[in-house]
């Protein structure tokens, strides 16, 4: 019996094509979500200014605890900013890997990312083995 072996390459290739309908909808998705965290980063900032705004024309009578509360508050609303700005960063990268061939798979080993942890997490780059290898560094 002669068995016929596709090489990897080969072998990725066929595994990775995705149908122009199954790539609209998940092109539809990644950017939808990407919009909804871009609204929510646009909220924030604009809570930001607003603090800012509070800080400067409140100030006057403030004791040490009130400017401390503002400042934690402050930088509670940048940490937010930037992390919403991260994850916009990761649904676009989403995007730009979907428009490759590379969406839903691992960037570290190549294998497919479990179809329920692109559900929970559309932007995810690394298969579960391979997340949990880079979180225990």
């Amino acid at each position: 019996m002669a068995k016929t072996t596709e090489t990897g390459s080969a072998a990725a290739a066929k595994k990775r094509a995705r149908s122009a309908a199954e790539i609209e909808e998940l092109t539809s998705a990644l950017t939808q979500r990407r919009d909804e965290l871009q609204a929510e980063y646009d909220q924030t900032l604009s809570e930001i200014t607003e603090l800012q705004r509070e800080r400067f024309t409140d100030s006057a009578g403030d004791d040490q605890a009130d400017t401390g509360t503002k400042t934690f508050e402050r930088e509670q609303e940048i940490t937010l900013a930037n992390n919403l700005l991260e994850r916009i960063t990761q649904v676009e990268r989403a995007i730009e890997r979907l428009g490759e061939g590379n969406y839903g798979y691992c960037e570290r080993c190549g294998n497919a990312i479990p179809v329920e942890r692109l559900a929970a997490f559309p932007s995810a780059t690394l298969c579960v083995s391979c997340k949990q290898l880079e979180e225990r560094r």
